[in-house]
């Protein structure tokens, strides 16, 4: 979108909107990224350390490839809340807030001073969202998680599980990710909510029933089938090696099948009793997969993409992530992005998958800031003086990062 186009976009959703970010890792920071995605703007508050997620995977200079991706556009504030003048200042940042997220332990944000029965207590009505890995009752409350925890313990690696039965964690941090999507959901619904009664809310998710919820149907058809392996859902589905790669190619329905046939010059499955609708391809699936397999390793992925596409049959070439990013799909509709993170190096980005306008959808996403990059710019906002920055920075309540670090 040109300037002058974006001069006359209407605001993003949540332009106006302030968020106080105390959360750490992916599920938290993921909420409030898709939130200043949307317009808000989001103050996080490290701790002196630094948020634990800045120093996990591929990381250089105080940033990993989670964090900047995580925390691009947001201010950073470094404070130290195991101090009570900490605490204070946290509390006082509250009062400017109109969304607070953190994911904490229940106990450990208690002690920190903001949990939402204190800031509630202290006169502050915000729109409060809490992650936290189990909830906060219950045999489990207190113990903690992470995504492969939460994979492992949900069932979802069973539902990822190999052709053998073997269980496998999904290769993404899904249970983190879907949390923040769910978060992000909940916390603009709970806006909606105030702007209408004037009342805010506590909002509360945990990554457990987050990853509950996305099996739903797996398990309801698990209870079905009464605990047996699952046999797909229609025939032929699979994946299957081409000559020069490997093609997923299925049918859902009788008109997709027959769109699959005539790519294919498999006639003569049209004309076979046994494959004529869903419930009997699935009872015979392994002589129509063993026969796709045998067909399909005779030439490259481009010749049967080409056929399949021609009639119109439910395909797809199993990319590489490298061959996605130059995808023609996602070349025309400008899917990703290179966001300069200084110190870091040039990172690869996804835009946002919504549309609503330019502004909404990161068309100018900043970088993620260092810890504590702004915080002399965030108390003098909060109407802090000099006399007590200098205080608090001397005393370690607070900390304000160095000169910036060169890419």
């Amino acid at each position: 979108m040109n300037q002058e186009a974006l001069q006359t976009a209407p605001p993003a959703p949540l332009a106006h909107y302030r968020v106080l970010d105390l959360s750490q890792g992916v599920a938290g920071p993921y909420c409030t990224h898709l939130l200043s995605r949307q317009g808000a703007e989001v103050i996080k508050v490290d701790p002196p350390e630094g948020d634990w997620a800045r120093h996990v995977g591929i990381s250089r200079n105080g940033h990993s490839s989670l964090s900047a991706t995580y925390n691009a556009g947001k201010r950073s504030i470094a404070v130290d809340a195991r101090q009570d003048q900490g605490r204070a200042l946290l509390l006082r940042l509250a009062r400017e807030a109109d969304i607070v997220v953190q994911n904490f332990r229940p106990q450990v944000v208690q002690r920190m001073g903001v949990d939402y029965d204190s800031l509630r207590a202290a006169g502050l009505d915000p729109v409060y969202v809490s992650i936290s890995g189990y909830g906060p009752t219950g045999p489990y409350a207190d113990r903690p998680a992470t995504d492969s925890v939460m994979q492992a313990d949900t069932g979802l690696m069973t539902s990822n599980r190999d052709a053998q039965g073997q269980p496998r964690r999904v290769g993404l941090l899904l249970a983190d990710i879907a949390a923040g999507v769910y978060a992000a959901q909940a916390c603009t619904a709970a806006l909606l909510g105030k702007a209408r009664s004037g009342r805010g809310r506590h909002v509360e998710l945990n990554l457990f029933e987050v990853c509950c919820a996305l099996q739903s149907t797996v398990l309801a058809e698990d209870t079905l089938r009464g605990g047996q392996p699952a046999e797909g859902v229609s025939a032929p589905n699979g994946v299957f090696a081409t000559a020069d790669g490997f093609i997923t190619v299925l049918a859902l329905n009788n008109d997709q099948f027959e769109r699959l046939c005539r790519a294919l010059d498999l006639h003569h499955w049209l004309q076979d009793a046994r494959f004529a609708s869903n419930a009997g391809r699935m009872a015979h699936r392994h002589v129509l997969h063993a026969g796709l397999q045998a067909l399909l390793a005779q030439q490259p992925r481009a010749h049967w993409e080409q056929r399949l596409a021609a009639q119109g049959a439910l395909h797809a070439g199993v990319r590489t992530l490298a061959d996605v990013v130059a995808h023609p799909q996602a070349v025309h509709r400008a899917s990703f992005a290179t966001l300069a993170q200084p110190g870091f190096g040039p990172l690869l980005y996804a835009a946002s998958p919504w549309s609503a306008d330019a502004a909404a959808s990161g068309a100018s996403l900043g970088a993620a800031p260092r810890t504590g990059e702004h915080t002399r710019q965030i108390l003098a906002e909060a109407g802090c003086t000099p006399q007590e920055m200098e205080q608090w920075m001397a005393s370690g309540v607070v900390h304000q990062c160095a000169q910036e670090v060169m890419a």
